[in-house]
């Protein structure tokens, strides 16, 4: 007997980590700008808490689904072979279903209106080019972390989130489900709907990079050796 859940439990926790994540995101933006007229603290009150949900809900969910959370990282995992095409497709359905619930979720805590548009306006070329760039590291942050040091992930992924909401122009976004979340709400983490185009293919092609880079630079990288008993 398969010790993998099935599809349904994997795609449950795709969407429940997704609406967590991005009620994280919106509603830590809402307070941290609510108690801040300082643009700087308000980020920080918006970079701590993203970390610190990626920490645990790749711990808690990741043995389920693996724990994507995002678009391009199943497309990662698609180009690996390591998810088929009809288990990826729903993964992303999964993924875009969870951030809206989690967008709602933020608003109905803070008791705004429920339904909202962003008009914050993220554009041009140094916002494109910071998501390929917040893309291109997630993902090879998360293959590379995957082949040398595993159980490492959560807190891999956590701190280079944390890091690059500040070193990124776009304060890194780096998947599109909750770009797509983002854009429904009108509140300190929101983006425009007409922005998100740019977003999205700006994140494809700092994965496909990241793939490409991986596949030659981590190939013949032995494991170390304190990381073989947990892959036995």
């Amino acid at each position: 007997m398969s010790d993998i859940p099935n599809l349904p439990r994997r795609l449950a926790a795709e969407a429940l980590g997704t609406a967590m994540l991005v009620a994280t995101v919106v509603g830590s933006g809402i307070m941290a700008d609510g108690l801040s007229n300082d643009g700087a603290l308000s980020l920080l009150g918006n970079t701590i808490p993203t970390g610190a949900i990626l920490v645990v809900l790749i711990t808690i969910l990741g043995p389920i689904s693996g724990a994507h959370f995002n678009p391009v990282v199943t497309m990662a995992f698609a180009m690996r072979r390591e998810i088929d095409a009809t288990a990826g497709f729903l993964y992303v359905l999964a993924q875009i279903t969870g951030g809206f619930a989690g967008t709602l979720i933020a608003h109905a805590m803070f008791v705004l209106p429920i339904v909202q548009i962003s008009t914050t306006v993220r554009t041009g070329t140094g916002q494109w080019v910071a998501e390929a760039v917040a893309a291109f590291g997630l993902v090879f942050t998360i293959v590379a972390g995957i082949r040398f040091r595993q159980d490492g992930v959560p807190w891999l992924v956590g701190l280079y989130i944390t890091a690059a909401y500040w070193f990124t122009a776009s304060t890194s976004f780096a998947n599109p489900a909750v770009a797509i979340a983002r854009a429904l709400s009108n509140t300190f983490a929101g983006i425009r709907p007409v922005d998100l185009p740019g977003f999205i293919l700006a994140e494809v092609v700092g994965t496909m990079l990241a793939m490409a880079l991986a596949s030659w630079i981590l190939a013949d990288s032995p494991k170390p050796l304190d990381t073989l008993k947990g892959a036995e």
